[in-house]
């Protein structure tokens, strides 16, 4: 596990490994994010190389590498360009490809799916490409020159991120995918440009049989084509066809990409692929093995999966090699004196700084200032303007574009190409500059973050233990996979203890999926535990197994405290629960939280030790004083609901029952020794339970019965499967239940990839079954721990 370098006084809190709190975005959009940014300081060593051997007494080898002739042959048929054009033609198509799979994926299931989130990026971007022609246009001179406004309309994506990871305020996840999506719009617009143009004469056959093509390739998904071969094959001669057809081989690669359809995984092909993998886990042949990696494909579609192999090709090679072909401009004999005194060189720079951060701040501030949408969360006038500067580096596109207006003019284009590089250092400069003033004039630091919940608690949303309008409140933003979080949870049940009924405590999620794999799965099992009014039942499972939250384990858990397995394993895939989760990890990050655990003592964010004697001190303080809101109030009015179900915010953690009454939830300590329990008050244990060897006549579980230290004597239904386990029989649970309980059982069962059938779901085979696939796994586990 990474943890960031801390204070002594901050050694007991885990953080994230970056510099933002990933839990609040999609993990697709999480790994584009990651690849971007990485590859920004490889293409930044590429120019330097590109321009250090540009000018250097081996400067002809560099030219001369590029107009290198390399051609494939297949028969008659032969396909000849040099170095440079197979770069500029062929690995660029690559990378517009994968921009234009991206792209399709967000217009499909991704951020620009709803029109209210993308009209501000939308009309952003649009004034990001309107406003720098319109100032290269004024400043260029003469018909020749003039051609190259296209330069001036696109952003590096790479750069942008990689220079606001450097100059940019800490924690800047929602600007990062504001400025994603006008880099999405200004890679479509771009694309056309260069297709429509900078492209030579059409052949309109080879244009025919392209658009044919395409036709088939956003066909095939229907036909349930599934591999991603036929697609990339089609793709491959729709780029041939395009080149032949005169038009720029990135225009094929963009429409490719864009015609590959993208789609969230459906739960029958998870299903089915955790089948495939357990059976193989069962049985390790290769042709299971074969089958198993079958259904795996089969449950992500061609897009994802295509991005998921292609994306970092494409920034880790493709980019680079495009910066090491095309950033080497010889400045020696007074190209560079030359370039500084052109009009050109100038108008790229001032398009690219001057009307990139114009554009699209204007746009941005139009669009919320006749409220056609709203900013993200978090990010404000300042950031925009920030981010607005760091779109002014073009790079990429714009040294593509340069290379297609000016290939016949070597002068104009050493000029373009000494503008686009000077704009990239400008806007860079600028950024910071924006970012620095944004920070002074709005007050607010990175070591000075919010001190404020950005959201007040409420009590239809949030995890509340204890009453609602209790007048002390303690938030703690938590990791279920923190052992630091877990520590945690002995302190606040000693301050329920200490204030009672004015004091109420509340639950919000952070996972750290960077660090703890497994949190984003265990905080969304207890949000879809919560619909069914079980959270902090959960909440007390989750912590007392950190070892074990995969996702057998939450089904167990599930189980344990007798929930609708129907309405849990379909809440805990759903979209709901997963947004549940992100704004809470939204809030966090708005709220000035670096890591988990972190307290709120009312709506102010607590520093320091977290110790009970302390948090109880400004508890105690903050009674005194009568007030936990912030100076100048609430700072946004409290949401509505974002699921269903009934809430559990008692201040004895327990459940509602099938008929409407309450369970008395069994003191931990008493299910340790026997962990997977279910509490029953309507019927009888169905056979007594054996002491394991050695265990005292005494014990609270023995008989099926506990011993609960506020009802007295209760019952429980318990079934021994193990020497070391029990499971309970889910069939016997609530009214629907006890109607059909081989329903629920064969439920369970997919659930945890067994295939049952016939007698398989009588209670003795059923229970049997579940034995087995806890003791593989226990298995698994201590193999593993034996190889570590």
């Amino acid at each position: 596990m990474k943890l960031l370098p801390r204070k002594k006084s901050d050694e007991s809190q885990t953080r994230s490994s970056r510099g933002e709190l990933a839990a609040q975005l999609a993990a697709p959009v999480r790994r584009f994010l990651a690849t971007e940014a990485g590859s920004s300081g490889l293409m930044l060593l590429a120019v330097a190389i590109a321009l250090v051997w540009a000018n250097s007494p081996w400067s002809e080898s560099y030219f001369s590498l590029w107009h290198t002739e390399a051609s494939v042959s297949v028969g008659d048929a032969e396909l000849a360009m040099d170095l440079g054009h197979w770069v500029n033609d062929g690995l660029m198509a690559l990378f517009f490809f994968v921009i234009g799979l991206e792209v399709r994926y967000e217009l499909s299931v991704g951020s620009l799916n709803d029109r209210r989130r993308i009209m501000i990026p939308g009309l952003a971007g649009v004034g990001g490409m309107l406003v720098p022609v319109l100032f290269y246009l004024l400043i260029a001179p003469g018909t020749e020159a003039a051609n190259g406004w296209g330069i001036v309309i696109g952003t590096d994506t790479a750069f942008l991120l990689g220079a606001l990871a450097v100059v940019g305020p800490r924690f800047v996840t929602q600007l990062r995918i504001f400025l994603l999506a006008i880099t999405v719009i200004d890679d479509i617009v771009a694309v056309t440009v260069i297709g429509v143009v900078y492209s030579g004469s059409i052949q309109l056959p080879e244009l025919i049989a392209a658009l044919l093509l395409g036709a088939i390739l956003s066909s095939l998904s229907r036909f349930d084509v599934w591999r991603a071969v036929p697609y990339v094959l089609i793709v491959l001669v729709m780029w041939y066809l395009t080149l032949n057809a005169g038009l720029h081989a990135s225009i094929a690669g963009m429409l490719g990409g864009l015609l590959i359809p993208a789609r969230e995984p459906s739960r029958e092909g998870v299903e089915q692929a955790t089948r495939l993998f357990r059976a193989f886990r069962q049985s390790p042949r290769a042709d299971v093995g074969r089958t198993a990696r079958k259904g795996l494909q089969k449950a992500v579609s061609v897009n994802e999966r295509l991005q998921m192999y292609l994306h970092p090709w494409s920034s880790y090679v493709v980019v680079p090699v495009f910066a090491l072909a095309n950033a080497g401009v010889d400045l020696r004999d007074g190209v560079l004196t030359d370039a500084l005194g052109s009009a050109l060189t100038w108008a790229v720079v001032v398009g690219l700084v001057a009307g990139k951060l114009i554009g699209i701040w204007g746009g941005a501030r139009l669009g919320t200032r006749f409220g056609l949408g709203e900013l993200p969360p978090g990010v404000g006038q300042g950031h925009v303007l920030g981010g607005a500067a760091l779109s002014g580096i073009g790079f990429t596109v714009s040294l593509l574009i340069v290379g297609l207006a000016f290939d016949d003019a070597p002068d104009l284009l050493a000029r373009a190409t000494v503008g686009v590089l000077l704009a990239a250092v400008i806007a860079t400069l600028v950024g910071w500059l924006a970012f620095r003033l944004s920070t002074m004039l709005g007050g607010k630091t990175d070591a000075d973050l919010p001190r404020y919940l950005d959201r007040l608690v409420d009590p239809d949303t949030d995890h509340i233990l204890g009453p609602v309008d209790a007048p002390l409140t303690l938030v703690e933003y938590g990791d279920f996979e923190c052992p630091f979080c877990a520590r945690a949870t002995g302190v606040t049940k000693e301050l329920r203890n200490r204030f009672g009924d004015r004091f109420r405590y509340v639950f919000r999620h952070l996972p750290l999926p960077d660090v703890h794999p497994h949190a984003e799965l265990a905080a969304r099992a207890a949000v879809a535990a919560d619909a069914q009014g079980r959270f902090w039942e959960m909440h007390d499972l989750l912590y007392q197994h950190q070892d074990e939250m995969e996702f057998e384990d939450t089904v167990v858990y599930a189980i344990d405290l007798g929930l609708d397995m129907e309405k849990f394993l379909k809440d805990l895939e759903s979209d709901w629960v997963a947004e549940r989760v992100r704004r809470d990890a939204r809030s966090a990050e708005a709220s000035g939280v670096q890591g988990a655990p972190t307290f709120f003592i009312g709506n102010r964010r607590h520093t320091g030790p977290y110790d009970a004697e302390t948090l109880a001190r400004e508890l105690e303080q903050l009674e005194y004083e009568g007030s936990g809101a912030t100076p100048h109030g609430p700072l946004i009015r409290p949401v509505p609901a974002l699921r269903p179900g009934p809430r559990s915010s008692n201040a004895g953690g327990a459940g509602p029952s099938p008929s409407g009454s309450v369970e008395p939830a069994v003191p931990s300590q008493f299910l340790r020794p026997r962990r997977i329990l279910q509490q029953r008050r309507h019927l009888e244990p169905s056979r007594p339970l054996p002491r394991r060897p050695g265990e005292a006549r005494g014990h609270p579980l023995q008989g099926g019965r506990v011993q609960h230290p506020v009802v007295g004597e209760a019952p429980v239904d318990l079934h021994p499967v193990h020497d070391e386990f029990l499971v309970l029989d889910v069939g016997l649970r609530g009214p629907r239940a006890q109607q059909d309980p081989y329903r629920l059982r064969h439920l369970v069962l997919r659930a945890l990839g067994v295939h049952p059938a016939g007698d398989g779901l009588a209670e003795a085979a059923y229970l049997e079954q579940l034995r087995q696939v806890r003791g593989a796994r226990r298995a698994d586990r201590e193999q593993g721990g034996r190889r570590r």
